[in-house]
C-alpha cells in the first residue's frame, strides 16, 4: 500500500519509514502542512499519518481541509499531545485513529493494517486471484501455495495488481507506488512489469496492457 507520513521531527519520520516500508508499502513523507498538503491535492494514498504539531500549521487544519474537499482517506494521527480535547477534536474532524507518542512500533503496525483492511472492506489482509496469494502484513506472496520469491519492488507491483484485480490499474499510480515522486525513466515500469510476467508464466492468470492508462491483472481465458 502508498502512505503518506507527515512528520517534523526527522528521527521519527525515518523510524516509521524503516518500520513500515518491510510490510510491502511504499512510504512518501513530509515535514510541513505546505507539501503535505500540495502532495495530497495531485496525489492519492491509502492511508496518511499525520502529525499535529507541524512547523508551518496545525496538522487538524490539513486533516479539515482534507474531509471538506471529500477526501476519504484513511488517517491516523500521531502526536505528542494527550489532551482529550485534542483527540476528541481530530475524531470529529474525521481522523479514523489515534496514537499518542511515544508508542510501541508492533502497535503501530497493527492500527496501520487494520485501518487499511478496513479501507479495503476485506475481512482479512489477503489478497487472491486464482492460484495467487498475497498477504500484506506478512509481506508473503504465494502461486499455488508455493512461495513466490520476489524483490521489493516486484512485491509492491504485485500487490497493487491485486487490490485492483479485473480492473485497470493507472499506470501512473503504479509510477508512483513503484518510484516515489521522482523522475521515471520512460520504460521503467515495462520492466518491471515484463519480470512480473515471466513469474506468473503457466499461472492461469495474465497481465493485460491498456495502452495510455494501465494494467490489469485478470485470469487467462482460452
Amino acid at each position: 500500500m502508498r502512505l503518506l507520513v507527515v512528520e517534523d521531527d526527522p528521527l521519527i519520520a525515518r523510524s516509521l519509514h524503516q518500520a513500515l516500508t518491510p510490510l510491502g508499502n511504499t512510504v512518501e513523507g513530509f515535514a510541513s502542512h505546505a507539501e503535505a498538503s500540495a502532495a495530497l491535492r495531485h496525489d492519492s494514498f491509502d492511508l496518511i499519518l499525520l502529525d499535529l504539531g507541524l512547523p508551518d500549521g496545525d496538522g487538524l487544519t490539513l486533516l479539515g481541509e482534507l474531509r471538506e474537499r471529500g477526501d476519504t482517506t484513511p488517517v491516523l494521527i500521531l502526536t505528542a499531545r494527550d489532551g482529550i480535547d485534542d483527540r476528541v477534536r481530530g475524531l470529529d474532524l474525521g481522523a479514523d485513529d489515534y496514537l499518542a507518542k511515544p508508542f510501541s512500533l508492533a502497535e503501530l503496525e497493527a492500527r496501520v493494517r487494520a485501518l487499511l483492511r478496513r479501507s479495503q472492506q476485506r475481512s482479512d489482509n489477503r489478497l487472491r486471484l486464482g492460484a495467487l496469494c498475497f498477504d500484506p502484513a506478512l509481506g508473503v506472496a504465494t502461486l499455488h501455495d508455493e512461495p513466490l520469491e520476489l524483490p521489493r519492488r516486484e512485491l509492491c507491483l504485485l500487490e497493487d495488481l491485486l487490490l485492483h484485480a479485473g480492473s485497470i490499474t493507472p499506470r501512473e499510480m503504479l509510477e508512483n507506488r513503484l518510484f516515489g515522486f521522482g523522475e521515471v525513466g520512460s520504460n521503467a515500469l515495462e520492466v518491471y512489469i515484463s519480470r512480473l510476467r515471466k513469474r506468473l508464466k503457466d499461472s492461469g492468470l495474465r497481465i493485460r496492457t491498456f495502452r495510455g492508462l494501465g494494467y490489469r491483472l485478470e485470469e487467462a481465458r482460452e
